[in-house]
């Protein structure tokens, strides 16, 4: 068994690995079929409920077992040198969430390089809900995301851009590591299953290598 993540460390206490670059797609809902929707009035938006699975023969009773509601909060990211770190809210998460640099040179304190791209350390999924995340300024930002199964391959991951006029909701299962900026900073509205169940992937533990995900389409 994987031990629990830990979401908050130095960047240097993780080792130099290769790195797998996602495909970068500009995100629609054409492009978003299987993974989600594009997002034009939060207010107005429900997040899916996952019924509490069966554990016997037993059926759940009708009207029962996907109770719990959602959260909702603000999930703030912020580049500090080469590191980008997130702040959610509505789960009260506090999260390093990857770096421009090899991450035993990378600096949180200046930019030594150009911001391209995050590697990706982790990826998760909630099997209880779905989640949406919704520009508060309307600046471009990235979702990278890869469609439900326990086998997540890095070669299986995407990354949809979107141009910040609208937000990008995921359906329950879908692989993602949050919303990043690609600005210096930015917040969105999170609206996500109150439960909040999370399976994880660390991919330097599991496959040796970081996942690139590409800050703006290529031209």
């Amino acid at each position: 068994m994987q031990p629990a993540p830990v979401y908050k460390f130095d960047p240097s206490e993780k080792p130099s690995l290769p790195v797998v670059e996602a495909p970068v797609i500009v995100a629609t809902n054409e492009t978003l079929k299987g993974y989600g929707c594009l997002v034009e009035d939060p207010d107005n938006f429900d997040i899916e409920i996952v019924r509490w699975p069966v554990q016997g023969w037993r059926p759940i009773d009708a009207g029962t077992g996907d109770e719990g509601g959602y959260v909702e909060g603000e999930f703030r990211c912020e580049w500090k040198g080469d590191v980008l770190y997130g702040v959610n809210e509505a789960v009260n998460g506090d999260y390093v969430l990857g770096w421009t640099a090899d991450p035993q040179q990378a600096s949180t304190t200046e930019q030594t390089r150009p911001r391209d791209r995050v590697l990706l350390w982790h990826m998760n999924y909630h099997p209880d809900g779905g989640q949406f995340f919704f520009p508060i300024e309307k600046k471009p930002f990235i979702v990278p995301a890869a469609l439900p199964g326990d086998d997540l391959k890095p070669e299986n991951i995407v990354v949809f851009w979107s141009d910040g006029s609208k937000g990008i909701y995921i359906h329950p299962g879908i692989w993602h590591e949050g919303v990043f900026p690609v600005t210096d900073s930015q917040s969105f509205r999170d609206r996500q299953g109150r439960v909040h169940a999370r399976v994880s992937c660390d991919f330097g533990q599991e496959f040796g290598v970081y996942v690139a995900a590409p800050l703006n389409p290529k031209a």
